[in-house]
């Protein structure tokens, strides 16, 4: 039989906090490699792989994004694994499409996908500052700080009002 009394009180949590502690990692930018020189066997011969024009400028399109000033050594491999994917789809294979898209969408390609990994760029808060959520004045600037005044009889009020 178990002890006498009621059971204990469960703790209560927050509900939105954090199930598991967050690792922090050391920072290491790292460079952009090139596409690499690749030899497939082709009719029991080497031959050199020739990456698709598209798939080239695609590489260059990511090597200049903004998304890219945070892409350590292991983002680098993982996207170049993609590259071959994004080969394999401009050569015909249309497999490739899904898995290209849900490697992409992890690098924020797409506006939907940057929302969701809840990246913003700078020039577009920088071009809101000073205004209100509508994009309009904010009440400050509408109003002024003179203009604005509290209302007697409020809570904080020592008049007894």
């Amino acid at each position: 039989m178990s002890g006498s009394g009621p059971p204990p009180k469960r703790q209560k949590a927050r509900r939105n906090a954090d199930q598991v502690p967050q690792t922090v990692l050391r920072w290491e930018p790292a460079e952009a490699p090139d596409l690499p020189d690749i030899h497939i066997e082709r009719d029991g011969e080497l031959v050199e792989f020739e990456w698709p024009v598209r798939t080239r400028v695609w590489w260059q399109t990511w090597i200049d994004s903004p998304q890219s000033d945070h892409f350590g050594a292991t983002d680098w491999q993982y996207l170049l694994d993609t590259a071959l994917l994004h080969a394999r789809l401009w050569t015909g294979d249309l497999k490739a499409a899904a898995e290209l898209r849900l490697r992409v969408a992890a690098f924020g390609a797409t506006p939907a996908d940057r929302a969701r990994l809840r990246m913003v760029f700078a020039e577009a808060d920088g071009a809101d500052s000073g205004r209100g959520a509508s994009g309009g004045p904010s009440a400050r600037e509408r109003y002024g700080a003179a203009k604005l005044r509290s209302l007697p009889g409020g809570k904080a009020s020592s008049d007894g009002a």
